[in-house]
């Protein structure tokens, strides 16, 4: 609650003098700065900085980023970009320790990767809940821009549900409900934490969206999914059906026969596709996979999971105004 009380004595002004002069407005500041530095404080002994070089055509290229430890004996988050194709790394700890570290698995379309230190009684951070952040919402990054190890920023959450365009190879994909801050991010602030005031991790810094706006990806019960696979499996498999499609308000009947009043707008369909095999067309709206309702293309991608690979999966579609079931066997997303 210390960024509330902040913001509150900035409204009121205060006393006869206004601003932060009087003691109610350093009270407040001391507050916040309190806040900031209670998590920096916590948050930096869990935050390394990586050292990463690559082999390429023209020599070996170094690189740099952050990483965030999870786990005591040794696993570390950061993002997908910040490592590449590297098998190895080096991460140095905030008390001086360098650490050799693997890469135990990237997710190129989440823009996540594990690692795992060569060491033990590490310093786990927690991790959050980025669902539960609000627009205004004090946040901290912590990271290494610039290969100043442990830099502290701070700001607001200033957009949520924000989307950041990914890529490996040839497929495009999406990272959905994507954090936008406004705390200070540069060169080096890549696979860093981005956290509440109580110091819970609720993002993976991973991009600069433009002056004074940095993005990171959520963590949220999708990408907590994703790491456990890197974790045990080293790669996260997804479910594929071959279609391109976008958001689309329900026609009043079947937003009232559904009780919601959003679909997902079949808008191409991929040749030679589960989707096609299956006589999916353009113009279908998908309000169903096996039960599950879909009113988001997030929702899409959430069912889209290794379970449902080679199994016959029911889609609940709407079209011309009928409702119909139509079964496909989605296949494995090859990357």
């Amino acid at each position: 609650m210390a960024e509330l009380t902040f913001v509150d004595a900035m409204l009121r002004g205060g006393g006869e003098n206004g601003g932060l002069g009087d003691a109610v407005g350093d009270e407040a500041l001391d507050s916040y700065s309190r806040t900031v530095s209670a998590v920096a404080e916590q948050l930096r002994p869990s935050v390394a900085s990586l050292r990463v070089s690559r082999r390429s055509r023209r020599g070996s290229i170094e690189g740099g980023g952050s990483a965030v430890i999870v786990t005591p004996d040794g696993f570390l988050l950061t993002s997908a970009h910040v490592v590449g194709r590297a098998p190895a790394c080096e991460a140095t700890l905030a008390d001086g320790r360098t650490l050799a570290v693997q890469v135990v698995g990237a997710d190129p379309l989440s823009d996540l990767a594990v690692l795992r230190a060569d060491g033990s009684a590490l310093v786990a951070a927690e991790l959050g809940e980025a669902a539960r952040l609000r627009v205004g919402q004090l946040v901290v990054a912590v990271g290494n821009p610039h290969g100043f190890g442990g830099s502290v920023t701070a700001g607001v959450v200033s957009a949520l549900g924000r989307s950041l365009p990914t890529r490996a190879g040839s497929v495009v994909r999406v990272v959905d409900n994507v954090i936008q801050t406004d705390a200070a991010l540069n060169p080096g602030n890549s696979g860093g934490a981005l956290a509440d005031s109580a110091g819970r991790v609720v993002g993976i810094n991973t991009a600069v969206a433009g002056i004074g706006l940095g993005l990171a990806v959520p963590i949220n019960d999708t990408t907590r999914r994703i790491v456990v696979a890197l974790m045990r499996e080293g790669r996260f498999r997804r479910a594929y059906v071959g279609i391109a499609g976008g958001p689309r308000p329900l026609p009043p009947r079947a937003a009232a026969a559904l009780g919601r009043a959003s679909a997902v707008e079949v808008v191409e369909i991929v040749p030679g596709s589960p989707a096609e095999r299956a006589g999916l067309r353009p113009e279908d709206l998908i309000v169903a996979i096996g039960g599950a309702p879909v009113t988001s293309v997030e929702d899409l991608h959430a069912l889209m999971t290794a379970d449902v690979i080679g199994a016959e999966v029911v889609l609940g579609l709407f079209r011309g105004g009928r409702q119909l079931a139509v079964t496909l066997v989605p296949v494995e997303l090859e990357l």
